[in-house]
């Protein structure tokens, strides 16, 4: 029986790119510094890693399309936050954005990673955002290396 599975490394030579929404910033940001500390953790360079910064979540998956297309990147990480408010526009964001990120990862065989928070209010999503309940930026960055690593290794 043949197994496969990625290890926390990166491919030599390859390239990440993090989308990061603006919107709710104090939390995106706070997403993005974990990502980019846990690939530093696992010995990507700097300069292996692009950073976009989007005006809000449901802009991530036109953005991950276009870099998935131009194939340079082994992985994206997608983080945004998106809190509910008193419409269904909540719902409507943060849906049509998994649903997009997704539909971005098939279309594309790229891994396409979705950090963005859904959550009822600010303070879960502090708690995600390296508070009590980790990082979502961090967990979301060891996956994209395991994900970027395994791709290498399927036929």
């Amino acid at each position: 029986m043949t197994q496969y599975q990625g290890d926390l490394r990166c491919p030599e030579d390859a390239r990440l790119a993090i989308l990061v929404s603006r919107w709710n910033a104090r939390i995106t940001d706070a997403l993005l510094d974990g990502a980019l500390r846990a690939l530093a953790d696992h010995g990507v360079p700097e300069d292996a890693v692009d950073v976009v910064r989007l005006p809000g979540a449901w802009e991530l998956p036109v953005a991950a399309a276009r870099l998935a297309a131009a194939g340079q990147h082994a992985a994206i990480l997608a983080l945004g936050c998106v809190i509910r408010g008193d419409t269904r526009h909540y719902e409507q964001v943060a849906d049509g954005c998994a649903e997009g990120l997704m539909r971005v990862a098939l279309d594309f065989g790229v891994p396409v990673l979705n950090g963005v928070l859904a959550v009822e209010r600010f303070e879960d999503a502090e708690a995600r955002a390296g508070g009590r309940a980790g990082n979502k930026g961090e967990e979301v960055a060891v996956t994209a290396l395991a994900m970027a690593d395994l791709m290498e290794r399927l036929p």
